[in-house]
C-alpha cells in the first residue's frame, strides 16, 4: 500500500481548486413566480442583439427592391397627395392657414413610424418563434427593435420635410427645440401599443388580424387630414385620450409654429402613454414566462 504525503496531497488539492475556478460560470434560468420583475437592464446587456436585430429588420425590408430606401418618402409623400386632392381641394378641410400638403405631411410623418411600429412590434414575437423557443434572450428585445428599426424611414422622409418646407417658405420657431421630446412621446406611444398586442399575439392569434383594422381606425380619429381646432373645445381633453392626437399636434406646433390645443393634447396624451407604457411592461414581462411554450 503506498501512502500519499501531505505534499502531494496539498499538490491535487490545488490543481482541483484551479480546475475548479477555471470552470466556465453556468447561468440558471427558471421561469418567474407571481409578478415578475421589469429587470430593464437586461435590455442593455444585450444590446449588441438589439442592434444585430435592428440591422436585420432594416435589411429584409429593402432587400431585392427596386426603389429602396425611397419607399420611406413615396409612402407618406403620395398619401399627401391623396389627402391634398381629397381632403384639401374637394372637401376644403381648413388647415389653420398652413398650406394643406405640408399641413397633411407633418402628420403623417409620426404617423408612419407609429403605425409601422405597431405591426411589426404586434407581430415580433409570432414571427420569431423559431428564435424564441431556442434562445433565452430578454423578450423586451424584440418589440423595441421593432420600434427603433422605424427610425430610419423617418430619418429620410424628415429630409423631403424639410425640402418642403424651404419650399412654402416656413422657418420654423425656437418651439423646433421640442421635437426629439415629441419624437419620444410617439415611440413610447407605438411601444406600449405594441408591448399589449404582442403578449396579446402570442395568446390570441386571432389579434394579428385585429391590428389592421385597429391601425385604419386609429387613422381616422387622430388629427391627420384635418386640425384638432374642428373638435369642439368642450371634447378636447376627451379627445387627447388619444394618444397620437397630441403627438401630430405637437409636431405641426414644433414644425409649423401652429397654435392652438396643442398644450392641453400632448399633455394628456403624454399622462396616457405613460400609464400605456408601465401597464405593457407589466402585463409583457408577466405574460413572457409562458411565451416560450405557447408560441
Amino acid at each position: 500500500m503506498v501512502m500519499q504525503t501531505n505534499s502531494s496531497l496539498e499538490t491535487d488539492g490545488s490543481k482541483w481548486t484551479a480546475q475548479r475556478s477555471a470552470a466556465p460560470p453556468r447561468m440558471v434560468i427558471r421561469p418567474t413566480r407571481g409578478w415578475a420583475a421589469l429587470r430593464l437592464g437586461e435590455v442593455w446587456e444585450y444590446r449588441e442583439l438589439l442592434y444585430f436585430l435592428i440591422w436585420r429588420d432594416i435589411k429584409v425590408r429593402y432587400k431585392q427592391t427596386v426603389l429602396g430606401a425611397a419607399w420611406a418618402i413615396l409612402q407618406p409623400f403620395l398619401t399627401m397627395v391623396v389627402f391634398s386632392v381629397f381632403f384639401g381641394r374637394l372637401a376644403k378641410i381648413p388647415s389653420d392657414g398652413i398650406p394643406y400638403p405640408i399641413f397633411a405631411y407633418t402628420a403623417l410623418l409620426p404617423w408612419q413610424l407609429f403605425s409601422h411600429a405597431l405591426t411589426e412590434s404586434g407581430n415580433c414575437l409570432v414571427a420569431n418563434q423559431q428564435l424564441i423557443t431556442k434562445v433565452y434572450f430578454p423578450r423586451l428585445v424584440m418589440p423595441v427593435s421593432a420600434v427603433l428599426a422605424g427610425l430610419v424611414d423617418f430619418s429620410i422622409a424628415f429630409a423631403m420635410l424639410l425640402a418642403m418646407m424651404f419650399y412654402y417658405g416656413i422657418v420654423p420657431t425656437a418651439a423646433v427645440l421640442a421635437l426629439p421630446l415629441l419624437l419620444l412621446l410617439a415611440i413610447a406611444t407605438a411601444l406600449s401599443a405594441g408591448l399589449w398586442l404582442s403578449a396579446l399575439n402570442v395568446q390570441y392569434r386571432d389579434v394579428r388580424y385585429t391590428i389592421p383594422f385597429l391601425t385604419q381606425f386609429w387613422l381616422f380619429v387622430t388629427p391627420i387630414a384635418y386640425s384638432s381646432t374642428l373638435v369642439p373645445e368642450r371634447w378636447r381633453t376627451l379627445y387627447g385620450l388619444n394618444p397620437m392626437a397630441g403627438v401630430v399636434e405637437g409636431f405641426r406646433w414644433a414644425l409649423l409654429g401652429k397654435t392652438g390645443a396643442t398644450g392641453v393634447l400632448v399633455g394628456v396624451s403624454a399622462l396616457i402613454v405613460s400609464v400605456m407604457f408601465v401597464g405593457g411592461l407589466v402585463y409583457f414581462r408577466r405574460m413572457e414566462r409562458t411565451f416560450a411554450d405557447v408560441v
